[in-house]
């Protein structure tokens, strides 16, 4: 039996642990729980520094040394005052491989796995354009949502600004899309399986938590 401590970024990536990723890991005796980043006294999600990323998941990794402690952060608006985020690496899965090494070093601790979304949650919801029409009943989303998903190789290099990240793609064609509600549920439709084909750092990460000793 493993525990892992996932570290989320917000309400949605909590959602999806709890509801797609603990009943996958599950049954192979791995057992995930989600933990909410803390910003100030009180106040719950969001990403604001690396110094609170770097307290809260260090405490994390000594409070309870029989658990692996995992993170669940978006690469697109990542505070630059991570570790080597500003490296040059042309190809964004260099450049995020790069960063989650600078943060296995600088945290330093034996049970922390290192990991960030390419470039956010919503990239995954790109792995099925067909489940976004569906749950939104909505099917000329459909195309527009395919053109997008075939300009590039994965969902996961989908751009990485204010205009064309995945998350404001998805808001230019369904303005009503909620993050927090929406985006888990199409994720779940979508299936786990589904989304590791298609976005291979998301893959990698599952890969690394089924892999650790149990």
């Amino acid at each position: 039996m493993s525990r892992v401590l996932v570290f989320v970024e917000g309400q949605t990536e909590e959602t999806f642990v709890r509801d797609l990723l603990v009943p996958y890991f599950a049954p192979l005796g791995i057992y995930l729980t989600p933990i909410l980043a803390q910003t100030s006294p009180g106040h719950k999600g969001g990403i604001v520094s690396y110094g609170k990323v770097k307290h809260q998941v260090t405490r994390l990794c000594r409070q309870d040394h029989g658990a692996y402690v995992t993170t669940l952060i978006d690469y697109y608006g990542l505070p630059t005052d991570f570790p080597d985020s500003d490296n040059q690496a042309q190809d964004a899965h260099q450049r995020v491989l790069q960063i989650e090494q600078a943060l296995q070093q600088d945290i330093d601790e034996p049970n922390f796995v290192p990991n960030l979304l390419l470039h956010e949650f919503e990239a995954l919801l790109f792995s099925a354009p067909e489940k976004f029409a569906e749950w939104l009943d909505d099917q000329s989303l459909l195309a527009p949502m395919a053109v997008i998903r075939a300009e590039f190789a994965t969902p996961e290099h989908i751009n990485n600004n204010p205009q064309t990240a995945p998350s404001k793609r998805i808001l230019a064609l369904v303005p009503s899309y909620k993050k927090t509600v929406d985006g888990p549920l199409i994720a779940e439709d979508i299936g786990l399986d589904a989304i590791r084909a298609q976005c291979p750092h998301f893959n990698n990460w599952i890969d690394r938590l089924l892999a650790l000793p149990r």
